[in-house]
């Protein structure tokens, strides 16, 4: 939006923002990134999902766009920069990093994480087999590193192994249903035994060191989680294990 003189007036834009239903902030955003291009028909909806997701589709010349209803109460300059993520991707237009990071600065907000965690564990679905499988024991192996790296002193979470034998996810932890689990791959004998250890060690550092969330960009491996997995005393060698599973 410009003045009468050509120059950008934000103020303005802003306070045209703030009334716009979803459908014109995409509408809006649209007509920017694709000029030329007739606004297609919009429906924009907050869903119930597990999580911060949200996702677009071009469908009989209709915009369906489908955002979490995490989102539902967010401001609009956070609707806008989403409105600018997903039909950047959509048109694979390249999009100005301001809108990235103030949608993931709202997202790494205390209180908008607490609320998706509390989401997750409502509406999540958690398969969790439990730790005995048919060569190995989660439970043992869980406790064994435990007292050799954290003097036992890391709660045990809830232990299991994945549905089929996974080799792109080999283990994961999931802070909203408080687990551990690991693929199937390693319940086979002949698996190495240290690969299994490190993957779990692996896991139970992220137990101890939780995501820092700090600024706009989430730290899943911090320094002090680094620092720690250096530990590990095969460390090398059970790396070079996962390449070649």
């Amino acid at each position: 939006m410009r003045n009468a003189e050509g120059a950008l007036d934000l103020q303005g834009l802003q306070s045209s923002l703030f009334f716009e239903t979803p459908e014109e902030i995409y509408a809006r955003v649209f007509r920017e990134l694709k000029p030329r291009t007739p606004v297609p028909q919009l429906l924009v909806e907050f869903c119930r999902f597990a999580n911060a997701d949200s996702f677009i589709r071009l469908e009989s010349g209709r915009l369906h766009v489908r955002i979490s209803d995490l989102l539902a109460g967010a401001p609009a300059p956070v609707l806008e920069a989403l409105a600018y993520i997903l039909l950047g991707k959509l048109y694979r237009k390249a999009v100005p990093r301001m809108y990235g990071y103030r949608y993931r600065l709202f997202l790494n907000r205390r209180d908008v994480r607490r609320q998706a965690h509390l989401v997750r564990q409502i509406r999540g679905r958690k398969f969790i087999s439990g730790p005995a499988g048919e060569h190995h024991n989660l439970e043992e192996i869980f406790e064994r590193l435990n007292r050799r790296f954290f003097d036992g002193l890391l709660g045990r979470p809830q232990l299991g192994w994945s549905r089929g034998s996974s080799r792109s996810m080999l283990g994961h932890f999931d802070p909203s249903h408080n687990a551990i689990v690991l693929s199937r791959i390693f319940d086979r004998p002949g698996t190495p035994l240290v690969a299994l250890e490190y993957v779990m060690f692996h896991e139970m550092l992220h137990l101890r060191y939780p995501v820092d969330h700090s600024g706009s960009r989430r730290r899943v491996h911090t320094r002090e989680f680094r620092e720690a997995e250096k530990k590990f005393p095969q460390l090398r060698e059970a790396k070079e294990m996962l390449k070649r599973l």
